[in-house]
């Protein structure tokens, strides 16, 4: 239980002395941070950076890399592809609801190769004209670009033209996370950028309260720094950017329970601070139930067999987006799950490259049929062959009528055969947050700006509702974070 009078607002004229000062004051250095600090100094103000840890990166510095851009990027073409504005907002708008805020898709999608041609070309990141075309988390090579949302698998194949969107900051000699993942390679360009424009950043300052004076606007914040309350001016507006509440027990218990025990691809400093001190100004929330699943089993695997839920029945097609699998295992089938794979397809799956190979999981049981492995798992009787018999009988023509995985992936599932148990191998993130308009200002429950208040990143509901693409975090946080700096310079 917080403790209310810890989130309240501090009255300015409490404040004795300010022990920093600048004109724009960000909480937080990670991906949406950094872009709310450089664009802010772009517009001539004074910046600072308050960061929690004892250095810049969060999150972002630690993911894949992903960041989700389309409508044409130079990245796209060098690679082959056509895509359109018009293309990539039917698809955003599909897979991220129900509930996606189509204003800020619209806006993403209609400004997204400027924000590709401004992340390459004025911050430095590299991109390899590179495409990854197999199934994966990630690409395990340091290609540029990959289908990371499930465009080009049903039903997202029949609303849009599908384009791969998945653009990954290159890094020779690529491991997953670290200094050598992508998200890294993100991060770094921007930190330096921020640097050489006179940001300042003060490290180990972690955030209590806002400030406010008479009027309600938001002139600053509190935070502790080694133990010590500081109180940190902002002469035109403070931006929070520290990241979501998915470290927050008694938050993910109130508003996102399904995850509750199992928070993946975030960090411990997501402890949902920021959105606790501007609800304690009013500030409205957003999509608080959101969430994104990790699927904990290699793509290479499960795109080869097929998925079925605690009933012995298939769910999802087998070869989209392996965010959508953990959504729909997560959320819909109860976090129950089987991957029944042959001799073949398992030993063709794990020859493959893969970013994930701690995700290559060994069969749990093998028989020499399927009804022999119906009975071993436990499965009422009868369904799970009904299953294959269904799947088989349309796999001899490479057609999947029932799901719609493409004919690449649809083979006959023959002897000997295999279960993979995945029963609760998921784990997620929180998608809600912060209500903000296009500008990033922070909104009041009663639906105006709260004056002095912007935020972006996984503090806000940005684009993502419902739905989850992989690349939305960094490509929403670094968008709208440019934007919360540019309004906050502008006070």
């Amino acid at each position: 239980m917080v403790d209310p009078a810890s989130i309240c607002p501090v009255r300015a004229d409490s404040i004795t002395r300010w022990d920093y000062e600048a004109d724009v004051v960000v909480a937080g250095f990670g991906v949406a941070g950094a872009c709310a600090a450089v664009e802010a100094a772009t517009q001539g103000a004074q910046v600072l950076v308050l960061e929690r840890t004892g250095g810049w990166g969060g999150a972002a510095a630690m993911a894949g890399g992903f960041i989700y851009l389309g409508g044409g990027t130079p990245l796209q073409t060098a690679c082959g592809f056509t895509d359109t504005v018009t293309d990539m907002k039917a698809f955003m708008k599909a897979a991220l609801g129900p509930g996606a805020d189509e204003a800020k898709i619209d806006l993403y999608c209609e400004g997204s190769v400027d924000h590709y041609r401004w992340l390459a070309e004025e911050i430095g990141v590299p991109f390899k004209a590179e495409f990854w075309g197999e199934p994966g988390w990630e690409p395990p090579t340091d290609a540029g670009l990959m289908y990371s949302g499930g465009e080009n698998s049903a039903p997202y194949n029949t609303i849009a033209a599908p384009a791969p969107r998945g653009h990954v900051p290159q890094m020779s000699d690529k491991q997953a996370g670290g200094e050598r993942g992508g998200g890294y390679m993100l991060m770094k360009p921007l930190a330096d950028t921020a640097a050489a424009l006179g940001v300042e950043s003060v490290y180990d300052m972690r955030v209590q309260t806002l400030i406010v004076d008479d009027d309600g606007r938001v002139v600053g914040l509190t935070a502790k720094q080694y133990g010590k309350t500081v109180a940190v001016r902002a002469r035109r507006g403070v931006v929070l950017a520290t990241g979501s509440f998915a470290y927050n027990d008694a938050m993910v218990e109130a508003f996102a329970p399904r995850i509750a025990g199992r928070p993946a691809a975030s960090i411990e400093e997501h402890d949902g601070r920021a959105i606790q001190i501007a609800q304690a100004l009013g500030a409205d929330l957003a999509h608080m139930d959101a969430t994104e699943v990790a699927f904990y089993c290699d793509p290479q695997l499960f795109v080869r067999g097929i998925l079925v839920n605690g009933r012995g029945q298939r769910y999802i097609p087998e070869d989209t987006y392996p965010g959508h699998v953990g959504q729909a295992t997560l959320l819909r089938n109860d976090n129950q799950a089987f991957l029944i794979i042959d001799e073949a397809a398992y030993e063709e799956g794990t020859s493959r490259p893969t970013a994930t190979p701690q995700l290559r999981l060994p069969p749990t049981w093998v028989c020499e049929t399927v009804a022999e492995l119906e009975t071993e798992m436990g499965l009422p009787a009868g369904t799970l062959q009904a299953t294959v018999e269904v799947y088989n009988a349309h796999a001899t023509r490479g057609e999947d009528p029932v799901l719609g995985k493409k004919s690449e992936w649809v083979k006959p599932i023959g002897s000997p055969v295999a279960a993979i148990d995945l029963r609760g191998m998921t784990g997620g993130f929180t998608l809600g947050g912060l209500r903000t308009d296009l500008e990033s200002r922070v909104l009041h429950v009663g639906g105006a700006p709260i004056p002095g208040l912007y935020a972006a990143g996984r503090c806000t509901a940005g684009v993502s509702a419902g739905g989850y693409v992989s690349g939305a975090s960094l490509g929403d946080g670094s968008f709208f974070g440019r934007r919360a700096g540019r309004s906050a310079a502008h006070g």
